[in-house]
């Protein structure tokens, strides 16, 4: 007898999930780039199915990779993008004027990456401590005097901080939480090192941003979940947590950040929060259908790509890539599109030069290269960065080329 495939048990809630937001076929992992050597081994590929629960609408993937075999090499460095840097050093501030953090406070941040937030903090006199499982970038992020366990953030090694007397005025994680497959045991730890009158902050790609600005290749296997703020909310609760505050942030493509308080001591949310949940059931966020309409724009954009990509080449005009971001590989592989189409793209990371793109292999090489190649088009990848790599790459305009972007719509400019 056929059975119907589904996508398990919603990570959440325990729900059948039956209902797909898109598919974007198999795909290897998005942030592991390949030496020489590796190119002529076998490379495991996996499913890019994405569900929604029709319980509690999280949208998610299913676990294929575990996070010790995802996390604990890891090719992103936070501290390569300038704008990234002004966005982390800005919030810093912030925080410490409104929570009026010093000496005597802890701020803990959970994905502390290579140290890029902390050291704002550090640099103020307040103390931090940070948890990063990569090993390879919490070492980066020692080098720079910022105390770091490395390790995965769960229950357990929360009860075991809190045993060690770590009680946080500030709990903060950016981009965390799509990467957690677990959400129940990494929010569940939270409040176990959050200070009385502490305050939890979390950033993550707003669902909603997702769905308007049609970025699917934000979806990849290093990104677990995707979250609205109706959703986020349900989650939180179930762990003690009450979310306050809101604010919409242009990262990403567009993210939440939210701000939590233990339960009992929780405020009314402002009247900002409210709105933007107000918003989200109006436009149908717990409603299936408007998820089941996100698969037939997708696979316009992927046509109008390779219309694009294709008619270039046979006008035998050049295509490079700028920039290697995990985004990047997802589009890439979900389009078919290898050095045919684009010859090779360059990075500002060191780690990522002489390595080439998983599943395309696609080399990455010094942003020097695009100034000796002379392209006609300069494909740009990482697109939230748009403004940024556009100021950097305005001497492309010397020789005429131009400069595109796939998401939210293919545009050349």
């Amino acid at each position: 007898m056929e059975t119907t495939p589904d996508g398990g048990p919603c990570r959440f809630c325990g729900t059948r999930l039956t209902t797909t937001f898109v598919d974007l076929g198999m795909s290897p992992l998005c942030e592991t780039f390949l030496t020489v050597d590796e190119l002529n081994r076998m490379e495991p590929f996996y499913p890019l199915h994405t569900w929604v629960c029709g319980s509690c609408f999280l949208v998610q993937l299913q676990e294929y990779v575990s996070p010790e075999e995802i996390f604990r090499e890891y090719a992103y460095f936070s501290s390569y993008s300038d704008a990234w840097l002004e966005h982390a050093r800005s919030y810093a501030a912030t925080m410490i004027e409104a929570l009026g953090l010093g000496p005597s406070s802890l701020v803990v941040e959970l994905a502390s990456n290579d140290g890029y937030l902390l050291r704002w903090f550090r640099d103020a006199g307040v103390p931090v401590l940070g948890v990063e499982p990569a090993l390879n970038v919490a070492e980066k992020a020692v080098e720079l005097g910022i105390p770091t366990r490395t390790e995965f953030f769960g229950e357990a090694f929360a009860r075991s901080l809190a045993e060690e007397g770590v009680s946080a005025d500030l709990v903060c994680g950016a981009n965390v939480l799509a990467q957690v497959p677990d959400i129940n045991d990494f929010v569940g730890g939270i409040r176990h090192i959050l200070a009385p009158g502490g305050t939890v902050t979390f950033e993550f790609p707003h669902l909603q941003r997702l769905v308007e600005g049609n970025q699917f290749d934000t979806i990849y296997h290093e990104h677990f979940s995707y979250f609205s703020l109706v959703t986020t909310e349900k989650i939180f609760a179930a762990h003690g947590i009450t979310l306050v505050d809101v604010e919409e942030l242009w990262t990403h493509g567009g993210s939440l950040r939210v701000y939590g308080r233990h339960a009992a001591e929780a405020p009314e949310p402002t009247e900002r929060y409210r709105e933007l949940r107000r918003r989200e059931i109006d436009l149908g966020y717990t409603d299936l259908d408007t998820y089941r309409a996100f698969t037939p724009r997708v696979e316009r954009t992927k046509r109008r790509i390779l219309e694009f990509l294709i008619g270039a080449r046979d006008r035998g005009e050049r295509v490079v890539g700028y920039g290697a971001p995990g985004k990047g590989n997802t589009l890439l592989n979900y389009c078919g599109i290898r050095t045919d189409m684009i010859e090779f793209t360059v990075d500002r990371n060191p780690y990522k030069h002489g390595r080439y793109l998983p599943g395309t292999h696609i080399p990455v090489r010094p942003v020097d290269a695009l100034y000796e190649a002379r392209p006609d088009h300069v494909f740009i990848l990482p697109w939230n960065l748009r403004d940024e790599i556009a100021a950097q790459l305005a001497p492309v305009r010397e020789w005429g080329a131009d400069l595109v972007v796939p998401i939210p719509e293919l545009e050349v400019f």
